[in-house]
């Protein structure tokens, strides 16, 4: 198979990310479920949108990359709510390397290898590129739940500890939007959005 056969393949199994729903609602779209793609797309503009809160050794060019493909594994292992279970994470991980493993395979070996490796920096969040762009995956539903009178976390009875642990990477990858988020948290906590624990 040629690579221009290879990187089509690819691209077409890529439509079925707008399949997979999430748990945030599209609040200007009469709070239907936002679906994995939407939100990738999302993303990356939050992270070209705060370019500006980042470290300076930050590269905004493979923050973008990271967020574009981070979810392109949920065709396979589908969607798993952010506050699930812990064992349950655990499964999912699983899931997702296998995915991982398929779909950036679908590539030619040069490309698809490249792609597979930004994916797994950004799972281990051990870089400066892969915390940013773990902190803007993190805060769009802050900005989602807070403009929707307390969404998915009122529905799923979300503590404040548990918003706060997942959006620490912005504690160090950009302080300024962790002290607004933490901002809104407490607000969230006073409107009873969420759970004070």
């Amino acid at each position: 198979m040629s690579n221009l056969a290879q990187q089509i393949e690819f691209i077409l199994e890529l439509d079925n990310l707008k399949t997979v729903k999430r748990m945030t609602v599209v609040k200007g779209d009469g709070n239907r479920q936002e679906n994995s793609a939407e939100h990738s797309w999302h993303i990356a503009l939050v992270a070209q949108s705060f370019a500006e809160y980042a470290k300076p050794s930050v590269d905004l060019n493979r923050v973008i990359a990271m967020l574009l493909i981070h979810d392109v594994v949920e065709i396979d292992a589908g969607d798993m709510f952010a506050f699930a279970q812990q064992e349950n994470h655990a499964q999912q991980e699983q899931k997702e390397i296998a995915a991982a493993e398929r779909l950036f395979g679908l590539l030619p070996a040069h490309q698809g290898e490249k792609l597979k490796a930004l994916w797994f920096e950004f799972e281990a969040a051990e870089t400066d590129d892969a915390q940013f762009a773990k902190g803007m995956d993190r805060i769009l539903p802050v900005f989602q739940n807070m403009s929707n009178g307390g969404g998915s976390w009122l529905k799923h009875s979300v503590s404040k500890s548990q918003v706060v642990q997942r959006n620490l990477f912005l504690k160090t990858s950009a302080p300024e939007l962790w002290q607004y988020v933490l901002e809104q948290i407490d607000l969230a906590v006073e409107k009873d959005w969420l759970k004070d624990l």
